[in-house]
């Protein structure tokens, strides 16, 4: 079996290029280069795999349901974007060389992506308060990635700063969970057992996470939890924490309702990457990627209605989330461009380039 590809093997890949270290080390298991031996179909039309698919070496030919042929060729910049991404298939896939392909699951993809934003977003606002080492391995843990992204911002603002010596037991084993711990300063050991059953699990560092399990399994705590260290301690409360478990609703339109909006006024909003966004965009749509949205947002118009999209959705929802508490009135296409007919969606991304800059208090402009 081949060995992983490694992060900078792959850098060219939009938008894998968008993920973090840690996230390319959540997707190792799926970076094994895959074969097709020329001749073979990779998928056909109308195939609804929710597989993203990217060509390494060889070369494809694309079949559209008009017989329309398109040869893709690794190492072009065509290459660079997945291979056909609409669902289901526009086109018929077959291997015109011996191939070599990248297989992602495009769900994890897509929250790999949202969650990429919200953390750069996170970091971008609160790094300047000088203490970003902590809450960089906060963002980074696996805990976090249970969050709705939208949700995590309202998780910061609830964690509650504790400050205790070292030697203080901060959970014992047993008792009942109605916290989570996060660690800003200092170290702490986590044992299991008493006297001469007793074992050292695990030593914690700035930026871990501990007692959540309690909570996710509402069970008592498996393992007690000491300070080495005077420490400062973020303190979560199990309410909180299970509230903030559930992705917040936000406001959904088809795309029938969007046009219709569009019509009296509204104003697309693509927070994609650049790079997909040049590829192909709505017309007259503002590109705002997600993780640069708070920071562009003084730029709309308050009055203004918007209409968000993204590939799977997701993303789009947390930009609608992000805009609603700036007090704008903003609508997430539903299920996002993936989900449109292939006509749709092809009729709505028509234009390809730079597209369209926006000025202070929502005015427009063509882009040189």
């Amino acid at each position: 079996m081949s060995e992983p590809l490694i992060p900078q093997q792959l850098r060219s890949l939009i938008p894998l290029n968008a993920l973090s270290d840690q996230q390319w080390r959540e997707l190792r298991s799926q970076l094994v280069p895959q074969p097709l031996l020329a001749g073979q179909l990779l998928f056909r039309r109308e195939d609804h795999a929710r597989v993203t698919w990217y060509l390494l070496s060889g070369e494809l030919l694309l079949r559209d349901a008009d017989g329309v042929e398109t040869r893709l060729e690794a190492g072009s910049e065509a290459s660079c974007h997945p291979v056909s991404p609409t669902l289901p298939r526009l086109h018929e896939a077959l291997a015109l060389r011996d191939c070599s392909l990248l297989a992602i699951d495009s769900a994890t993809l897509a929250r790999q992506l949202t969650w990429g934003s919200t953390h750069q977003d996170l970091m971008l606002e609160l790094s300047p308060d000088g203490d970003s080492e902590w809450l960089e391995t906060l963002l980074a843990s696996p805990l976090l990635a249970r969050v709705p992204p939208a949700n995590v911002r309202s998780m910061l603002e609830r964690l509650r700063r504790v400050e205790l010596p070292a030697g203080s037991q901060v959970m014992g084993e047993g008792e009942t969970g109605d916290c989570c711990y996060f660690l800003q300063s200092g170290r702490a050991e986590v044992i299991r057992g008493a006297g001469s059953e007793q074992q050292l699990l695990a030593e914690l560092e700035v930026g871990a996470c501990f007692g959540e399990e309690a909570l996710l399994g509402d069970c008592p705590r498996n393992a007690s939890v000491t300070l080495l260290e005077d420490s400062v301690l973020q303190r979560l409360d199990r309410e909180d924490f299970l509230e903030l478990l559930k992705a917040p609703v936000v406001d959904e339109v088809s795309l029938g309702e969007a046009v219709r909006m569009l019509g009296s006024g509204g104003q697309w909003l693509d927070v994609r990457l650049q790079e997909e966004y040049e590829r192909a965009h709505a017309p007259e749509a503002l590109n705002m990627p997600l993780h640069l949205l708070r920071l562009k947002a003084r730029l709309l118009n308050n009055g203004g209605t918007y209409l968000c999209y993204c590939d799977s959705g997701k993303r789009s929802a947390s930009a609608v989330f992000m805009l609603s508490q700036l007090g704008f009135r903003a609508y997430a296409l539903r299920d996002g461009l993936d989900a449109l007919p292939a006509l749709q969606r092809d009729a709505l991304i028509s234009e390809t380039g730079a597209g369209y800059l926006a000025r202070s208090g929502g005015r427009i402009e063509r882009s040189r």
